[in-house]
């Protein structure tokens, strides 16, 4: 598989899990951008307020020197969305994921299903925290992930904060930052044309993958590549924008 070395764009990546999971499932992302030369970072978030996950993401930013790409799965597109308006944030990469905008929040965006959209089989709250049925978590969440890693994560499932689920976007990074979006085409927890409805608002630039919801775990090499282009796309932009505004100028190196 042909790709572009780190060295022709940002260098820093920094990897944002979503609901139901920890970083844990970015391994074979990190491993491949590890070998093409890339600095990479997996954020733990605690999935207990979007707000809490938000600081926990800015603060995998602060101990950077340089610029970075923040890429969101899932829930974590809610996360990234907020804190890429952190001003080393050079772009965005969406995964499958939430991109709200201001005042929207996950609960929001899930809201009123169109007729025959799938149904996350999310189960009723348990002391304000949510779980997936396990018994139907694969079909949902990872169809194509291998049999016993699927059922790895069905069974090690991180309880989603209700809290986390309504907090509200306050400011879209995505109006002011260069995003780009996978679209997994056999998603049955977010429905691909309403990924395709965020992606569009968000004015990103678009790639299509017949996946399921863990797409980042069962295709990374189709993540990486995206993740990538988004890494050379936002240096392009960054000496673009810089050029259209004599004096002024971002080392995204």
């Amino acid at each position: 598989m042909s790709h572009v070395s780190a060295e022709a764009g940002v260098r820093n990546i920094v990897l944002v899990h979503g609901g139901f999971v920890d970083g844990s499932g970015w391994e074979g992302v990190y491993q491949m951008l590890k070998r093409r030369g890339y600095s990479v970072s997996v954020v733990q978030n605690p999935t207990t307020s979007l707000a809490d996950d938000v600081a926990v993401t800015k603060r995998a930013l602060a101990g950077l020197s340089r610029p970075a790409i923040l890429v969101g799965h899932s829930y974590g597109g809610a996360v990234i969305t907020e804190a890429g308006n952190d001003p080393k944030v050079a772009g965005l990469v969406y995964i499958a994921a939430f991109a709200p905008d201001a005042g929207e929040s996950v609960a929001t965006l899930i809201g009123n299903p169109k007729p025959g959209a799938p149904v996350p089989p999310i189960l009723p709250p348990q002391d304000g925290y949510l779980f997936l049925d396990k018994t139907q978590f694969i079909a949902s969440f990872a169809a194509d992930v291998n049999g016993d890693t699927a059922t790895f994560m069905a069974d090690s499932q991180v309880p989603w904060g209700v809290e986390a689920l309504n907090g509200t976007v306050s400011r879209p990074a995505w109006k002011t930052k260069p995003s780009w979006y996978l679209v997994a085409t056999e998603d049955r927890m977010i429905p691909p044309d309403a990924q395709r409805a965020m992606s569009k608002r968000a004015g990103s630039i678009v790639a299509e993958v017949k996946g399921s919801h863990a797409v980042y775990v069962s295709q990374p090499q189709a993540v990486t590549s995206l993740i990538e282009k988004a890494a050379v796309g936002a240096m392009v932009a960054a000496t673009s924008s810089a050029s259209a505004m004599p004096g002024q100028s971002r080392n995204l190196r």
